[in-house]
């Protein structure tokens, strides 16, 4: 049993690293509520300009549900929806530009992100440039790469696709590095041990470890770049986004609620089937539960 002096003095050195750590949290908090408000100084945030001007964005968002006439859009469906069949079309469009730059981007990933890994490759240069590259790739906004597409190849879905290609590329190309890198490497230096060369050690030792993985990271990423994709319309680089940016700048209030709506339930329907399958490929499924 501990006597009663040990047990005060145990109490008291517990108190005191409670008090310190209590100290640390409270100086932390202190400091993040600090650079908030020198954040927000310095990028202009005015609460008072919020209040004065929040009712021009409720009016927005209030106009954009009734039609021309006056009546609320839920009245009349069809005036509604009058351009439904040329705005699945673009959105269709729009779906395509996401998954043939994910695809390509997915493609372009795996085959960096092996150069990219200190565990598979020695070479400390070519990792370095590698990494470096990919950042470059995934920094430069979406919208930046596709301006550049625009101005090379013109206005369409080309432009869009590139541009989505080359920031998945990058994006992916972290992630798919990461998951690399913590490998199993048993299976490795088995495979490097019988004489098979580099390709041969990625294909048959480090690709079977990963590939559920890749699929996985390639699927949410699919979900951002039909979110993605929807903008890049706005510079002229193909599906609704051109639409929907039209309809924003000539004040066609219900076209931009008719293009909204359809644009959210798109991506709510990918949403829920590539969760399900991401959910499938990494075990964590209901299914593997049961």
């Amino acid at each position: 049993m501990v006597n009663q002096p040990e047990h005060k003095a145990l109490l008291q050195a517990y108190e005191l690293a409670t008090h310190w750590r209590r100290q640390q949290f409270g100086m932390g908090m202190a400091m993040v509520f600090l650079l908030a408000m020198l954040a927000a100084w310095m990028a202009e945030v005015d609460l008072a300009k919020f209040y004065d001007n929040i009712g021009n964005f409720t009016s927005y968002i209030g106009r954009i549900f009734y039609l021309e006439s006056g009546q609320a859009v839920i009245r009349d469906p069809f005036e509604w929806f009058w351009g439904l069949n040329k705005w699945m079309a673009l959105l269709g469009e729009t779906l395509m530009m996401a998954y043939v730059g994910t695809l390509l981007g997915a493609v372009g990933a795996v085959l960096f992100c092996f150069m990219a890994s200190k565990n598979i490759t020695r070479s400390t240069a070519l990792v370095f440039a590698t990494r470096r590259f990919m950042e470059f790739c995934r920094t430069v906004p979406e919208l930046v790469f596709a301006l550049i597409f625009v101005v090379a190849f013109g206005l369409g879905p080309m432009a869009g696709v590139l541009a989505i290609a080359i920031h998945t590329m990058g994006a992916l190309g972290k992630l798919f590095a990461e998951v690399v890198e913590n490998i199993d490497m048993k299976p490795v230096h088995g495979v490097v041990a019988t004489g098979a060369n580099w390709v041969q050690k990625i294909r048959f030792a480090v690709l079977p470890q990963v590939l559920s993985n890749f699929t996985s990271y390639a699927l949410l990423r699919f979900e951002i770049n039909v979110r993605g994709a929807a903008v890049l319309g706005f510079v002229g680089a193909g599906g609704i986004g051109e639409t929907l940016i039209s309809a924003i700048r000539k004040f066609y209030y219900a076209d931009v609620s008719a293009l909204l709506i359809l644009i959210i339930l798109t991506v709510v329907v990918i949403d829920s089937l590539t969760e399900k399958l991401r959910h499938q490929l990494i075990g964590s499924g209901p299914e593997s539960k049961a």
